[in-house]
């Protein structure tokens, strides 16, 4: 019997590697869970229970063999916006319900060559658009601690399936916490990366200077063997990085300056319960041997509102390609427009409808210098914060949400409830910075998760700080 429980990636490789069960036994011990358990929770989509026991037995040769590194025989859930080759890739959506992936995400290539197994695509909010889930297309993906809560969203689906042993680790994306809040819903650790650290090529376009992918997993330790394996410059990403640092960088201190922003927030966007944590956890890391410093993030408050403009700006021209015309459904009308008015408007959801009426909007004569220009104009005061708060501490620590995961259909009715959801985690993606989500505490019988954010690059300062702060072991 595999206890799935306290399994890791390294623990998964000692095991096979010393033949104590071999990687079609470990597929098939979460296939297994995954089909006791999905039917109430809704993490996957789609299982690949026959790719995968292939995939499994591959692996398997590559530990005969002798070549077999760690994530060999890993079994991986892979978020439904990430193209896995002749995958269905439906985004959360009826637009692409059966729309079959042609290549594979860049991601996905690289844990192929590592020989990871895939064992099925997991749920989201259509078009990563929410925070809850609740806006798949394929119904709400449920907490796996508590049915009648949201696993949070946009990658609810892989944040539940790690969190009830579905799989050993997960991807997600990430364009405003979407990694990150799910993450902390569901009791698991959730890495964004440094945007560019990780390529895009092959994630379906959100919001394209936002949308990181990152790992969910069960320990910090996970989540940099994945980073080190998926990270790197790839020509097929204009946007990425050319030079990314190793995750096994060399730091000097063995003690950092940790900053706390001051959150100045208005009654009822914070649960009282997640402040007290905050302290707890400020007091748990001067007990480390930590500096703790209150640091100011003066624009910190604009951070929502203004990525609820660029978002939808951005959103708006991606989800412009979805027209019934190239590929993904199409209804049929009397005329062209017909025919794009007909498919967008039974294939979008009313979330999607409504970011792109907004962002539309907002990229109208008359009103980018109004909107979309000052929301710009405010994210680059974001970035200055922090690029000033980086000269005083090595690390910044929040809540990653105002409170633990709230009722299903609870926040449905209220988008502005809904988006201040963002709070705590979209100032990382305004600002290209790495962040990572780890759990400490509880609230309502739920887990509550701390975030730590770095400066660029420095996501093994995130990794080492979190291990310190769990008590984790390499």
């Amino acid at each position: 019997m595999i206890d799935l429980n306290n399994l890791t990636i390294k623990k998964a490789h000692q095991a096979m590697k010393a033949g104590e069960y071999s990687c079609l036994d470990l597929t098939g011990a979460y296939l297994n869970e995954i089909e006791k358990k999905n039917p109430k929770l809704n993490a996957y989509l789609e299982v690949f229970t026959e790719s995968a026991l292939k995939e499994a037995k591959i692996a398997d040769k590559k530990f005969k063999e002798g070549t077999a590194t760690l994530l060999t025989g890993i079994p991986i859930a892979v978020k439904d916006n990430i193209l896995i080759k002749g995958k269905i890739a439906s985004a959360g959506s009826k637009i692409l319900e059966n729309y079959k992936a042609t290549y594979d995400a860049t991601v996905v290539k690289k844990l192929k060559k590592e020989k990871a197994v895939f064992l099925g695509r997991t749920n989201l909010d259509e078009f990563a658009m929410g925070a809850s889930t609740e806006n798949s297309a394929f119904g709400v993906t449920k907490n796996p601690h508590d049915i009648e809560r949201v696993s949070g969203g946009s990658s609810g689906g892989s944040a539940a399936a790690v969190a009830a042993n579905l799989c050993l680790a997960a991807l997600g994306s990430d364009t405003a916490g979407s990694i990150r809040q799910p993450s902390s819903f569901c009791g698991v650790v959730g890495l964004k990366p440094t945007y560019g650290a990780v390529s895009r090529y092959g994630l379906i376009a959100l919001g394209s200077s936002l949308d990181c992918i990152g790992p969910i997993v069960k320990n910090v330790r996970d989540a940099e063997i994945i980073q080190e394996a998926i990270k790197g410059w790839d020509k097929s990403d204009s946007t990425s990085l050319r030079e990314v640092k190793s995750q096994k960088l060399k730091i000097e201190k063995s003690k950092f300056t940790v900053g706390v922003p001051n959150i100045r927030l208005t009654d009822g966007q914070i649960k009282s319960e997640t402040l007290k944590n905050l302290e707890e956890a400020i007091e748990k890391l001067k007990s480390l041997g930590y500096k703790v410093k209150s640091i100011e993030l003066p624009n910190l408050r604009y951070a929502v509102p203004a990525y609820y403009i660029i978002l939808p700006a951005e959103a708006s021209a991606n989800l412009a390609r979805y027209d019934g015309v190239k590929y993904g459904l199409r209804e049929k009308g009397e005329n062209l427009m017909e025919t794009y008015f007909k498919t967008r408007g039974r294939g979008f959801g009313p979330e999607v409808r409504r970011r792109i009426f907004i962002g539309t909007y907002v990229l109208s004569a008359g009103y980018l210098d109004a909107y979309y220009n000052k929301a710009n104009a405010v994210r680059d005061l974001i970035k200055k914060d922090f690029e000033k708060a980086f000269e005083e501490v090595d690390l910044i620590l929040t809540p990653t949400t105002a409170g633990p995961a709230f009722k299903i259909g609870e926040k449905s009715a209220d988008p502005v409830q809904m988006y201040l959801e963002d709070i705590f985690t979209v100032p990382a993606n305004h600002t290209g910075l790495p962040a990572i989500s780890i759990p400490y505490g509880q609230a309502e019988e739920m887990p509550l998760g701390i975030q730590f954010i770095a400066s660029h690059q420095n996501e093994s300062l995130l990794f080492k700080v979190s291990k310190d702060f769990l008590g984790e072991k390499d």
